[in-house]
């Protein structure tokens, strides 16, 4: 059966049994699709999710009975892409009813489309309803219909909630109940008697999901104005065992990736399982950014923007490893892609330009980037997880790229110190987005960290060319640009306003290494390293030191020759190793906040 066969098949049989059919909802949520929660959710991750507000009781414009096949995207597990069975982009075929019928309705739609239209024997079903708990009782309703309908009752597995109930993280409030999962059987010889969830020979292929109850944020249930019926069904999953596979990617929604890589690297889908693990993540990735650019998400760092640029990126690093010099293929799966998907209504007439220049656009940025990087790594005597982390903060390398390279030097890099760092690196994140961090980041992108270090940069090339009477007075930086306070007595010349541009682009030219030292506060003076703000310091004080050397000479007297630095500041970090990374900078405003104080606003080039 092929994936255009089986889509048609589930729509076509719910709408014959009273359902209207309804299109895909995009990727992206809106904000009246959010759970309530703790955070809002970036994508659209289940069938469920568009129709959260007629869930609740509000009246949708098509009837109360629906069928769809609803594109989702899951990012929780993206470290697991390369096996058999995970992806990021997955479609989710599902039917609804909105108060319409209950448990014996839909149970018994479930069982016709199974047996009836895929042909899937009785015996090579089983089944798994909620095993009850203080909340909710046991879900004998669900069970007792499965055994009428002929499952026998060894077939039948009651689990708690972690398995039958959704959504199943508590901390997700709004509606929510029970459900019951229909497993086929994919193993050789006779099906066991017995049925043991454990068993991975048994696969899950649909729930449906019982909403009778919303979760308020206190974490108790109430009755929801009506009780619905929430299904959804794996698609690559059922294809895959439909088919006698026992790998989801060797159905016809991945195999013209894997042929278009062939044709392009000569490397072959199933060579051997490294290969095929990396094979597997690009031919998801590419699926996934490919979805979600059509739905208008352009590469950035962050949110949706920057789940994109992870996909890309780490897609690309993967063809590199698979065929050396082969991340330009990435732009040409693009269209295997869209034709997988022509017989439905996803992509528009004329997407396939768009996309593709988006994606090829990204990969040339990266390659810019990992080009610097690959240089960095040949200066690198001995490889540590400190390391590890600072390739991948400044440089964009991803863990399996710079383990990959130091294995082929016959060196392992400590991949818990390299975790360590970047625990670290995500709670100076988190307080800075509470407000504490002093360095006037946003947050601590890798595009902040450019904008942070170019401030730096701004500074001394404004004291060079105003005069020593200038002193930063404030920043403030985010993703799409920075914002540099400064004191100075009248507006900058057009002449001066260019040279400081040059000055500071120079410096990034000479990709200048960034130090950085922890030393006694009496030792940054006798620097005359630059305090900002009037601050009261610490007897140990951090500075970052910009200069083509790699290493502070604390001895040095004159001020223009101390270990050949040009920039010396006290400052918390984080920086960018060399000044290389950030490509250079472009100044788009120059004006005066209040007296004595003006303001420049620069974007990266």
């Amino acid at each position: 059966m092929t994936s255009r066969e089986l889509r048609q098949k589930f729509l076509t049989f719910f709408e014959r049994n009273g359902h209207t059919v309804i299109p895909s909802a995009s990727l992206v949520p809106a904000e009246e699709e959010q759970l309530e929660g703790k955070e809002k959710v970036l994508f659209t991750s289940a069938g469920m999710q568009p129709l959260i507000p007629y869930l609740m009781g509000k009246s949708h414009p098509k009837g109360n009975k629906l069928a769809d096949v609803q594109k989702c995207l899951r990012t929780d597990d993206i470290d697991e892409v390369g096996n058999e069975v995970h992806h990021t982009f997955f479609e989710m075929p599902g039917n609804w009813s909105l108060g319409a019928y209950w448990k014996s309705e839909a149970i018994e739609l479930s069982f016709k489309f199974l047996t009836e239209e895929l042909n899937i024997p009785l015996e090579k079903l089983a089944i798994s309803v909620f095993a009850g708990d203080n909340d909710v009782s046991r879900d004998e309703e669900s069970a007792n219909k499965w055994k009428e309908l002929g499952v026998q009752e060894n077939r039948i597995a009651y689990l708690g909630k972690e398995h039958n109930w959704w959504p199943t993280n508590p901390a997700v409030f709004g509606p929510c109940g029970p459900d019951t999962e229909m497993f086929i059987w994919t193993g050789e010889g006779s099906v066991p008697e017995k049925f043991h969830p454990k068993d991975k020979r048994w696969v899950e292929v649909w729930n449906d999901v019982f909403m009778q109850f919303n979760r308020k944020t206190d974490g108790s249930l109430e009755d929801l104005p009506q009780k619905n019926v929430d299904t959804g069904m794996g698609l690559k999953r059922t294809l895959a065992v439909l088919n006698g596979k026992d790998d989801d990617y060797k159905t016809d929604l991945f195999e013209p990736i894997f042929a278009r890589i062939e044709e392009q690297t000569g490397i072959k889908y199933g060579e051997n399982e490294k290969v095929t693990q990396d094979l597997r993540i690009v031919a998801d990735h590419i699926k996934a950014a490919t979805f979600l650019i059509t739905d208008g998400i352009m590469p950035s760092n962050k949110l949706q923007g920057y789940v994109l640029r992870r996909l890309l990126r780490r897609s690309a690093v993967k063809l590199n490893q698979i065929s050396q010099g082969s991340m330009e293929v990435l732009g040409k799966l693009v269209d295997p892609v869209i034709d997988i998907y022509k017989d439905t209504n996803y992509f528009q007439a004329g997407d396939w330009d768009t996309i593709r220049q988006v994606v090829v656009t990204e990969v040339q940025k990266f390659q810019q980037t990992l080009n610097k990087g690959l240089k960095e790594i040949e200066k690198i005597e001995k490889i540590d997880g400190k390391i590890a982390f600072d390739l991948y903060q400044s440089y964009g390398f991803p863990w399996e790229l710079t383990e990959e390279l130091f294995i082929q030097k016959g060196q392992q890099v400590d991949r818990k110190q390299f975790e360590e760092e970047f625990e670290k690196h995500r709670e100076l994140s988190r307080t800075a987005s509470a407000g504490k961090f002093k360095g006037g980041l946003a947050g601590h992108s890798e595009t902040e960290i450019k904008y942070h270090t170019a401030t730096h940069l701004l500074h001394q090339a404004l004291r060079d060319i105003l005069g020593p009477q200038v002193f930063q007075k404030g920043s403030n930086i985010n993703s799409e640009r920075l914002r540099f306070d400064f004191s100075y007595e009248r507006k900058m010349t057009e002449e001066e306003i260019n040279k400081a541009e040059d000055l500071v682009n120079s410096k990034i030219r000479e990709d200048l290494k960034v130090d950085h030292k922890i030393v006694s506060l009496e030792e940054a003076k006798n620097l005359n390293a630059i305090g900002l703000f009037g601050e009261k310091y610490e007897r140990q004080v951090s500075i970052y030191a910009i200069g083509p050397n790699y290493g502070i000479d604390l001895n040095a007297k004159d001020q223009r020759n101390r270990g050949g630095y040009y920039s010396l500041e006290f400052c918390g970090g984080p920086h960018v190793i060399h000044t290389g990374v950030i490509g250079g900078i472009r100044i788009t405003k120059e004006k005066a906040i209040s007296a004595g104080i003006r303001r420049i606003r620069a974007v990266l080039v």
